[in-house]
């Protein structure tokens, strides 16, 4: 209930700021304004954050709001194990990845992130899927995100940890550590696990 709360405030917002964008005249502006308003009460009761903080942090649109973009990466080792990273932010494990960077391709984002928080040089094979994170049980979270999971190969083995992650480590699909899931979920992981493994290189599509 709590996320799909999350979800239609965050659609309310943006109709807001989609309105503000193209108001036409002061009225539709002011209408517009004030369910922005309604919006961070909304949205303060709902996340137990200060409204002031949530303006800060979501200023207005100068632009056509879009969706956040996430991308990821799978790589197996040579007996089947999954790396993952473990969150400096809650100290929990993740696939390699993050935001995906303005300037950079889909292919490029991945190939820094495993570069920065592994060491490791990667090409990335295959899109595996695109998960829309109101379709998972991930905890609440005030920006509508797509998910990106590419499978990758390595094409270096030393891992060095990069400084924003805490660990770097294979681990069985049959004994994940604790995820970090707002990041990654195990049903998540285990989709694109047994689609590399089975060679099934469909890109799973929300």
């Amino acid at each position: 209930m709590e996320n799909e709360l999350i979800n239609k405030a965050t659609r309310l917002k943006s109709i807001c700021d989609i309105g503000l964008l193209y108001a036409t005249n002061e009225y539709e502006k002011e209408r517009y304004i004030e369910l922005r308003e309604l919006y961070f009460e909304l949205m303060s009761s709902i996340s137990n954050h200060n409204i002031e903080d949530l303006k800060e942090t979501f200023s207005l649109q100068k632009d056509y709001p879009t969706v956040k973009t996430d991308i990821r990466g799978l790589l197996l080792s040579e007996d089947k194990k999954i790396l993952l990273v473990q969150e400096s932010a809650d100290g929990k494990w993740s696939l390699p990845g993050g935001w995906a960077d303005i300037g950079y391709s889909a292919k490029e984002v991945i190939i820094k992130e495993f570069k920065e928080e592994t060491g490791l040089t990667v090409k990335p094979e295959h899109l595996l899927a695109v998960f829309d994170k109101k379709f998972h049980p991930h905890p609440p979270q005030p920006f509508y995100v797509y998910k990106f999971v590419f499978h990758c190969v390595a094409t270096t083995f030393e891992i060095k940890k990069g400084f924003d992650v805490l660990d770097v480590q294979y681990f069985d699909i049959n004994n994940l550590p604790p995820l970090s899931i707002d990041r990654i979920l195990k049903s998540q992981l285990e989709l694109v696990y047994h689609k590399v493994i089975s060679g099934n290189n469909e890109t799973y599509v929300d």
